[in-house]
């Protein structure tokens, strides 16, 4: 059974809100729906009289107490969510000088977001999907923005943020790889995993998840690619930070340049790795160039594997199938990177029987 979508906002109440209290005297004009994303939130564009701003986007949460529980996985006893995480983050983003858009006003007992409007040019479409001549430079603009988010946004550390108080930890990270087994193995074949071979595929998996969980950690996005930054008067703005948490280096890196959705050739992904190495550099926070790009190429395969289960999840799960297609580029990461690592060849090996991209 599909998730029963949350009714439209009440256009009364959105027009009186609008004209009383925002920052700014401006009138409804219009409503308009926005295509969403994977999860359960939805999206309006609100046309304005009067202005600047023209326009609006309206967040509506799938219900108004649904910010109580993510739809990510979180690890260890996480504190009571007394703040939607989207408005906690937004904020710390914000004074950490990441441009992310300005929340207006939140109707918390409505669930709506009044947000800045930040256009409909996502980096995707900036790049034609990689295929622009602009693209190594729009990329290169994404990868100084992530070394300013993980600098500026994890020191000094915040306890009032939420992203402090949860952490890509072993059990967080194998929870995601059991998420690929359960969803990109077993549902997605409709058989379950032999037990010995179970085992083997996890036990290589936890080797990768204690590597990733031993690194330093800076304040990670979760979901930093190119559909989640948007392009703006030649400025990027970070969008979709609400699961935001403590992790390695690469962790975002991995998702902006291992990206599902588009395919950067490789040596544009070489030239950025070290791009972003020597932003760190220059910001006085330098790293070991041999030790990440090896810890690059692992937390590449954790993420693409989450992401191939994920892709499954939301078409049995959630009656959503458009992901499916991105699958066979996910796994063909995994499938190079695994290909790379002679101490790797075991869980290539292990899951090259179930997964034919990994195998290919």
């Amino acid at each position: 059974m599909a998730p029963v979508a949350p009714r439209p906002p009440d256009h009364t109440r959105v027009a009186t809100t609008v004209k009383t209290k925002l920052p700014f005297r401006v009138e409804l004009a219009t409503v308009a729906p926005l295509a969403g994303d994977a999860s359960n939130r939805r999206y309006f564009r609100l046309s304005l009289a009067g202005g600047p701003p023209h326009t609006l986007v309206l967040m509506q949460l799938a219900s108004p107490e649904a910010f109580k529980q993510s739809e990510e996985a979180v690890s260890g006893a996480t504190p009571p969510v007394a703040e939607l995480p989207f408005v906690n983050i937004l904020s710390h983003l914000a004074k950490a000088d990441v441009p992310v858009p300005a929340l207006y006003y939140y109707d918390q007992p409505a669930g709506l977001l009044y947000l800045e409007d930040v256009g409909d040019v996502s980096l995707a479409q900036a790049s034609q999907d990689a295929t622009s001549p602009d693209t190594p430079e729009l990329y290169r603009h994404a990868v100084d923005l992530l070394v300013r988010l993980h600098l500026k946004s994890t020191f000094p550390a915040d306890p009032a943020c939420l992203a402090f108080s949860r952490a890509f930890d072993v059990p967080l990270l194998m929870w995601e790889f059991d998420h690929f087994i359960e969803y990109g193995i077993e549902k997605r074949a409709g058989k379950a995993l032999p037990e010995k071979d179970r085992h083997v595929i996890r036990s290589e998996m936890r080797k990768i998840a204690e590597v990733m969980a031993a690194q330093p950690r800076v304040f990670t996005h979760r979901d930093y690619h190119s559909r989640n930054l948007m392009v703006q008067d030649g400025r990027l703005r970070v969008l979709d930070f609400q699961d935001a948490l403590m992790g390695p280096a690469t962790y975002d890196l991995a998702s902006l340049l291992r990206d599902s959705y588009l395919s950067l050739d490789q040596d544009l992904i070489d030239e950025l790795v070290i791009h972003y190495l020597e932003g760190r550099a220059k910001a006085s926070a330098p790293l070991d160039r041999v030790t990440f790009l090896r810890l690059f190429d692992l937390t590449s395969i954790q993420r693409n594997l989450k992401a191939a289960g994920r892709f499954v999840y939301i078409a049995l799960e959630k009656h959503n199938d458009r992901y499916l297609q991105y699958i066979p580029r996910t796994l063909g990461y995994v499938r190079r990177n695994l290909e790379h690592y002679r101490d790797l060849h075991p869980l290539r090996k292990a899951l090259a029987r179930y997964v034919p991209e990994v195998g290919s």
